[in-house]
């Protein structure tokens, strides 16, 4: 059961990530948006068309969260690459509408996880997703793909908790492929474990997920090497 008024906080906290990538993008000219992200062999327009793609994607989540029946994200792994390539060809008007009518979608769909949810848990990707966790799941999206598009926003003004949101996507994403064994503590108090948790690794939830994420390891301590990570 998902409390509706965290629902109401998290969706709240989504909008305001979601306003913050908007306005961004809307500074982007069609030659800007050609030009490449921090996501290997992905321009800028590749991000937002993967954002604009798996804001409806998501949706699923909410329909097995509350009727209990699986549902699967995309036909296949070539379907999605497809659509994500048809999006970022589209005119900049058009590809930037599509972010914000995706995202908006998302967000109307999302008052459904109010109350009783038919399941606990629902899986994307082979990771393991709480359903009360779906919008979380969705901010992390945001936050690290904001990031990805290379501008003078960066991940450390993301909210606090969309931060720590973020950093426990990336951590599931470990989990799965099998990184090395950590223990991450963060700055802020947090700590997660992957694998056998043996080699402990520091920094503030910004740090983390830059290095998780794209491994840029330049606010990252360890108590011995830094590990090679598997890539997204």
């Amino acid at each position: 059961m998902i409390n509706t008024a965290r629902l109401h906080s998290d969706l709240s906290r989504l909008g305001r990530e979601t306003a913050m990538m908007s306005a961004t993008i809307q500074t982007l000219s069609s030659e800007e948006l050609a030009a490449d992200s921090l996501c290997e062999g992905w321009s800028r327009a590749h991000v937002i068309a993967h954002l604009a793609s798996n804001g409806r994607s998501l949706v699923k989540l909410v329909d097995w969260a509350t009727s209990g029946e699986p549902q699967k994200l995309y036909a296949s792994q070539d379907a999605r690459n497809a659509e994500i390539d048809q999006l970022a060809a589209l005119p900049r008007e058009e590809l930037l509408a599509a972010f914000d009518e995706s995202a908006t979608y998302f967000a109307q769909e999302c008052e459904r996880l109010a109350g009783e949810l038919a399941v606990e848990e629902v899986d994307l990707h082979g990771k393991i997703i709480p359903a009360t966790s779906i919008v979380a799941l969705r901010i992390a999206e945001v936050v690290i793909h904001h990031h990805d598009l290379d501008t003078a926003w960066t991940i450390e003004e993301a909210d606090p908790v969309s931060q720590e949101n973020a950093v426990e996507a990336a951590v599931r994403t470990m989990r799965v492929k099998d990184a090395p064994g950590m223990t991450l503590r963060s700055e802020e108090g947090d700590e997660w474990v992957i694998g056998d948790g043996s080699l402990t690794v520091r920094a503030d939830r910004a740090g983390l997920v830059e290095w998780l994420a794209r491994e840029n390891d330049r606010y990252i301590e360890a108590d011995g090497p830094i590990p090679q990570l598997p890539t997204w």
